[in-house]
């Protein structure tokens, strides 16, 4: 804890140094996270040579590691404006969903440059979050208490009635909707392709309050040591009745994100972890 501390007030050139360490550290030593990395990276990009499939394999924990340490500035060191190193795009897109107080779902998704994104994105307006408890009481902990510091609620997902409240309150909330969560709350829908599990949350929760949805992606500029941020304009026909076309309408706003900067995703997760009946796994 007093060596993030101490790290979240270093400079942005040295947060990014001992980032990109971590991440080679990581990629070295965990083959179970690397193995996941290449399988996915394989699936989704089958075209790439075995030169550029590595290269994106290290520099997709490099830019992991940046995330993991980055996300120290906001969580132990939240006053630390960094406003001045942020493009925001599409911000009005926000604004205006936030005045037609059915609340807003904006759905992202787990690009590197994460957390550190939450004060700008909370500038905008009354913005809470959904999360996924953690086993780590310490990591609990910090995460929740971290986002607490910017985001009016941080909700376990599957505390639903918070969730629904909040939207009837007129406030944002935002959630990733990449994670292979089961069978049991999705629905088998492409992407890059590939059959993934999908959440139907999103078309869900939209439906209860009639609330926008917009998509949110964020990227980081190592050499510039700036971030981005993207606000989508409102989904149209969303939800459209069809929950199968909401899960590719998503999945195809997720894969462009990603494709803007490959390496910048978090590719370490088994997001094709379940399988259609009768399909092996891939890992």
């Amino acid at each position: 804890m007093i060596i993030g501390w101490v790290v979240s007030r270093l400079p942005i050139k040295v947060i990014f140094f001992v980032g990109k360490t971590v991440g080679e550290i990581v990629y070295r030593a965990s083959y179970r996270r690397r193995h996941i990395t290449e399988v996915n990276l394989s699936l989704c990009f089958p075209d790439l040579t075995q030169t550029e499939h590595k290269a994106l394999v290290k520099e997709s924990f490099k830019q992991v590691g940046i995330g993991l340490v980055e996300l120290l500035l906001p969580w132990l060191n939240p006053k630390r404006d960094l406003s001045h190193r942020f493009d925001v795009y599409g911000e009005e897109n926000l604004v205006s969903a936030l005045k037609k107080n059915k609340g807003v779902i904006i759905v992202g998704a787990h690009f590197a440059a994460l957390d550190v994104a939450i004060p700008v994105l909370c500038s905008f307006g009354p913005i809470d979050c959904m999360y996924r408890a953690n086993r780590n009481p310490v990591w609990e902990w910090l995460q929740v208490t971290g986002r607490e510091n910017f985001f009016g609620r941080v909700i376990e997902r599957e505390e639903m009635k918070q969730t629904i409240r909040c939207l009837k309150e007129g406030r944002a909330i935002w959630y990733g909707a990449d994670q292979d969560y089961g069978a049991k709350h999705s629905i088998f829908a492409p992407f890059y392709n590939i059959d993934a599990a999908t959440i139907i949350a999103t078309s869900r929760l939209s439906r209860v309050n009639d609330s926008p949805v917009i998509f949110l992606r964020q990227y980081r500029n190592v050499q510039e040591e700036r971030w981005e941020i993207h606000f989508s304009r409102i989904l149209e026909n969303f939800p459209s009745g069809d929950n199968y076309l909401d899960a590719v309408q998503i999945n195809r706003l997720i894969e462009d994100g990603i494709n803007q900067a490959p390496a910048q995703y978090l590719w370490m997760h088994r997001r094709f972890k379940t399988r259609p009946i009768g399909q092996k796994s891939v890992y």
